[in-house]
Parts: structure tokens; C-alpha cells; sequence
């Protein structure tokens, strides 16, 4: 089945110029027509990592993270991610190769297996920023995880049948829930992690 997209229209600001209002070290603040949004600064990008871990009896798991998040002025609960290329000279990393780094910095684990799911947007009203999201599977722990030394991530290693649960108690608690992790709340999703 061949679908037809060639009938959408843009916005009716689409093609005036972009303009630039305020520029920082990680993110720029821009214009285009009646339209504020946020971006990466100088092209940089994203990687999301599903990790999923498997017990000897069959069991999965799913690696999440946690950490406070000054702008939500809580902790929040995420998928393990990083920028690409945000080091100086890193410009040309492969966002697998940030995703293995970051799997490893954030979580303690390195994955035997990676495979490329696509690049989505978390937010397009508001933020240009695009992310890679990767599965990686056939996961080794090698350290603790825990982040780099200004960072406070806390490791959680949840049995894919209890995250609802883990989910909903976590809300509970007063803490905030990254929109990635609804993916992973879908029988659908599910099914083929």
C-alpha cells in the first residue's frame, strides 16, 4: 500500500527566515514569523537508548534513569540519553557511539547489540531538537553508572511487567515522567522490544 502525503500544507510562516534571539552554549531561542521555539546550539543532536536486560529464566528488564531536573524543580524518570557531538571536535560522532557512551556513563552496562529505531521529536511545538532512539540489548554490567561527576543519576533496573506499577508509584511520589517512557507503556511497543 502506497500512501499519498503530497497534499499537506505548511504553516503560512514556514518560509520566512529564521532569526536568531538568543544564543547559549547548548540551546538557541529563535523566531520564524509569529513562531518562538528552542534548538540545539551548533547542530547538536540526541541519543534516547532503550536498554532492555534479560534474565536467565526469560525475564526483561528495562534500564531507566533518574535524576533532578532544574527546570521541572523535580526528579524525573527517563529513558538513558545524551547529547552527540556536543564535545569540542566532536561534531562528526554517530549517534551510537554517543548512545554506547552514554549507556555506559549513565547505567553502568554496555550492549552486545544496537539497533537503530528512527529519529523523533519530543515536543515540535516548542523545541527543533530531533533524537536518535536506539535499542540496545544484550547487555554486560561494567561499573555503576551514576553519570559523570556533576551528575546524580540513579539507576533503575524495572521488570517490563511491573513498569506500569513502577510508573504509577513513581508519579505517586510527586516526580515527574519523560514522555519516552509512555512508549514503553503500550501493549503494541511492548511486543516487539
Amino acid at each position: 500500500m502506497t500512501r499519498d502525503f503530497s497534499n499537506l500544507t505548511k504553516d503560512k510562516d514556514a518560509d520566512l527566515p529564521e532569526e536568531m534571539q538568543w544564543e547559549g552554549r547548548f540551546i538557541t531561542a529563535k523566531t520564524r514569523g509569529r513562531w518562538e521555539y528552542v534548538g540545539r546550539a551548533r547542530g547538536i543532536r540526541a541519543a534516547a537508548i532503550i536498554a532492555i536486560d534479560e534474565d536467565s529464566d526469560g525475564t526483561r528488564h528495562v534500564i531507566l534513569v533518574s535524576q533532578y531536573r532544574v527546570p521541572l524543580s523535580r526528579f524525573c524518570l527517563e529513558i538513558p540519553a545524551g547529547l552527540v557531538g556536543d564535545d569540542d571536535g566532536g561534531e562528526g560522532e554517530l549517534a551510537t557511539e554517543a548512545a554506547a557512551r552514554e549507556l555506559e556513563e549513565e547505567t553502568g552496562y554496555r550492549a552486545g547489540r544496537w539497533d537503530v529505531l528512527g529519529e523523533f521529536y519530543s515536543s515540535p511545538g516548542m523545541v527543533s531538537e530531533c533524537f536518535t532512539l536506539l535499542r540496545a540489548s544484550n547487555l554486560t554490567k561494567v561499573g555503576d553508572g551514576g553519570g559523570l561527576e556533576d551528575e546524580t543519576i540513579i539507576v533503575h533496573r524495572v521488570a517490563l511487567g511491573e513498569l506500569s506499577s513502577f510508573v504509577a508509584d513513581w508519579r505517586e511520589a510527586g516526580h515527574a515522567v519523560d514522555v519516552r517512557i509512555g512508549m514503553l507503556l503500550t501493549p503494541e511497543y511492548l511486543g516487539e522490544i
